[in-house]
Parts: C-alpha cells; sequence; structure tokens
C-alpha cells in the first residue's frame, strides 16, 4: 500500500516547492502538477518526495485525522503522538 501525504506548500521555487507538514519541511517536486496553478499556502498529497494531488485544507486535516487513529492504535497506552507531541495541525 503507498501513502500520500498532505503537506503545505511554503515556498517555490520553478518546478519545487518547499513543504511542511507537522513541522517537518521536506524539498519536493511539482512536475506530477505541471500546469496546475500552485501557491504558497497550497496543500497537496506527497508521495516519494513528489506532490501527486492537489488537495484543500479540509481534505488534509481529516487524512491526518485518519493518520493520527492509525499511529495511536500502533502506539502503546499512553505514548505521544506525533500531533500531541509537537501540538501543532500542521
Amino acid at each position: 500500500m503507498c501513502l500520500a501525504i498532505p503537506m503545505c506548500i511554503v515556498s517555490i521555487d520553478d518546478f519545487s516547492a518547499l513543504c511542511e507538514a507537522r513541522g517537518q519541511q521536506r524539498r519536493v517536486s511539482l512536475l506530477p502538477l505541471f500546469g496546475e496553478s500552485l501557491a504558497p499556502g497550497d496543500w497537496v498529497q506527497v508521495h516519494l518526495d513528489r506532490a501527486v494531488q492537489r488537495m484543500t485544507a479540509e481534505d488534509a486535516a481529516a487524512a491526518w485525522e485518519v493518520f493520527d487513529l492509525i499511529l495511536a492504535a500502533l502506539e502503546p497506552a499512553g505514548a505521544p503522538t506525533p500531533a500531541t507531541a509537537t501540538g501543532r495541525s500542521h
């Protein structure tokens, strides 16, 4: 199974973007979305350091809710999840 992680675009430089999620930043290729009008503040799904789909902030939040549920189920009782450890929403 492949997962695409919701990330928010911080800045764009030609065909790549600096994206952020949960306090982590990555340089992401925008080539798979060539022709899309993207700007800082937009959300994208990232797979293998490539933005594969544009998404709304609401869809990104919903995806992170699901990821948090999965992580909580995998963590020992009482262990902090990434969301609770950083206190960040994205």
